[in-house]
C-alpha cells in the first residue's frame, strides 16, 4: 500500500466533492499510530482510533465500482478495525447532501448528534456537515 495509490484513488473518489487529500497526508496516515488505513482494490477507509473513540476520517469507493457493497464492507471493516483497538463508539462527518453515503450511515447504526454550519466550500457555495455517531458494542480481545 502506498500514499501514491490512495491518494490517486481518493482523488478519483472525490474529483467533483472536497478536496482530495494529498501524497504527504496519506504518507502521515501511514505513519500514524493512531490512523489505521484499509485498502481493498475499490474501495479505501482511515478510522483514527484515540482512547475508545474512533473517527471515520474518510471512507470511498472508486466511482466506477459504486454500488455493489464496497462501501458498507469497507465500513464494516472500519468499525471491526476500531473496536479492534479500543473504541466503544465511532464519531464522522458527512456532507448534508451526499444521500448515498448519509443512507450508508444510517443503515449502519450512525445517528446525527450536530450540525456544522457552511462546514464544506464547494465551488457553488457550502454545505453543512453532519455530526453523526454510533456505539460499538464492547468486544473482548
Amino acid at each position: 500500500m502506498t500514499a501514491q495509490r490512495l491518494a490517486a484513488l481518493h482523488a478519483r473518489c472525490f474529483s467533483d466533492g472536497p478536496r482530495p487529500w494529498s501524497v504527504a497526508e496519506f504518507t502521515d496516515f501511514l505513519a500514524s499510530d493512531l490512523d489505521h488505513v484499509l485498502l481493498d482494490p475499490d474501495a479505501l477507509g482511515v478510522v483514527r482510533v484515540v482512547g475508545d473513540e474512533a473517527e471515520l476520517l474518510t471512507i470511498c469507493v472508486d466511482p466506477g465500482a459504486q454500488s455493489a457493497g464496497r462501501g458498507r464492507a469497507m465500513l464494516n471493516r472500519l468499525i471491526a478495525e476500531a473496536q479492534a483497538h479500543g473504541a466503544t463508539a465511532m464519531f464522522l462527518e458527512v456532507a448534508a447532501d451526499n444521500t448515498a453515503a448519509l443512507a450508508l450511515y444510517n443503515a449502519a447504526g450512525f445517528v446525527q448528534t450536530g450540525r456544522r454550519v457552511g462546514y464544506y466550500r464547494r465551488d457553488g457555495g457550502v454545505v453543512d456537515a453532519l455530526v453523526m455517531v454510533r456505539a460499538l458494542p464492547f468486544q473482548q480481545g
